[in-house]
């Protein structure tokens, strides 16, 4: 079995916590709050169940200010630094003022030796696709680091539209984790692209999990429609050069067939979701993946921790 470097793991600040006026994370069964809050021997523990060589780390959902986003970022490098061959970090940003995330992305890349930043979807239903944002992405092909966009809870708004005839918790869940997250995560892309980022900055590296949000099973349609949009690159010359996929939290084989038949085996990288999703289950699924034969030999080791390599510049050292 090869080494495992994850990219879309969790973990929650105390800072952020005391700081915040709603706790989005109270509903949360406590051995999942438990372990978001460890960074230390039991995260180490499920590293090891898990086969994980390397697992990079980031702050849960939500926007927060400059000056916190530096203290939580400096914890993390404390963290990260009592155990460096073992845990990554992907900076908070704070997203909402975007001359002061571009400063901390420098700050973190450069000084704290983080491997790029994983961003909230949207804040408070507002997309990069504005021009106001384009600062963090230029500084991010400027460092030559990835930005992972991964899903955040869904806006009043979008919740009342899941509103339907069945109880409001069923709303809920179709607004996140049961379809919204991952459908408006691949809208966002899309967006992106429409906007010209992408023509802009041709070297960014952005990086999107669950399977690719969708966008495999769509990529036919959604090059068809594209192409009438009046940018410089087609999509699937962006789809190719500048979006890496992991499979954090999806563990079944079709949906990971379909990537593979859309996207060069470079862009596809393991991940968990710790711990919304346990190590052991992602173990699991590389056997099945190992056994039905999707890829095989360099592929797999490609996929499991070299890719992530080559991608943050980081090693597998287990």
């Amino acid at each position: 079995m090869p080494p495992f470097i994850t990219l879309e793991e969790h973990y929650l600040s105390p800072k952020v916590r005391a700081a915040s006026t709603r706790d989005e994370f109270a509903q949360f069964p406590p051995h999942i709050t438990r372990k978001l809050d460890s960074i230390s021997s039991e995260r180490i523990q499920d590293l090891d169940n898990g086969q994980i060589a390397l697992q990079v780390l980031s702050h849960a959902p939500g926007t927060h200010s400059a000056p916190l986003c530096k203290e939580v970022n400096n914890d993390l490098a404390a963290s990260i630094s009592k155990n460096p061959t073992r845990l990554a970090g992907f900076a908070l940003l704070p997203m909402s003022d975007a001359p002061a995330a571009a400063a901390e992305l420098e700050r973190c890349t450069r000084e704290l030796g983080f491997v790029g930043a994983l961003v909230d979807n949207h804040i408070n239903g507002t997309f990069y696709d504005d021009e106001r944002f384009w600062v963090i992405f230029e500084k991010a092909q400027e460092l030559d680091v990835p930005i992972y966009i991964h899903p955040s809870w869904a806006t009043e708004e979008t919740v009342e539209y899941y509103k339907g005839n069945y109880d409001d918790s069923v709303a809920v869940a179709l607004s996140a984790f049961g379809w919204g997250w991952h459908s408006e995560t691949a809208g966002h892309i899309l967006r992106l692209y429409a906007s010209g980022l992408f023509d802009r900055f041709p070297r960014l590296k952005i990086v999107i999990g669950h399977m690719g949000e969708m966008l495999p099973f769509q990529l036919e349609r959604v090059m068809l429609v594209s192409a009438r949009w009046g940018r410089e690159r087609s999509f699937k010359e962006v789809w190719d050069a500048n979006i890496w996929i992991t499979t954090s939290g999806m563990f079944a084989l079709p949906p990971y067939a379909c990537l593979l038949q859309t996207t060069s085996i470079d862009k596809v990288l393991y991940s968990v979701d710790y711990p919304f999703s346990m190590n052991e289950k992602g173990l699991e699924f590389f056997e099945r993946v190992k056994k039905s034969g999707l890829i095989a030999g360099e592929d797999l080791e490609k996929f499991a921790f070299k890719n992530a390599e080559a991608l943050l510049g980081v090693k597998a050292q287990m």
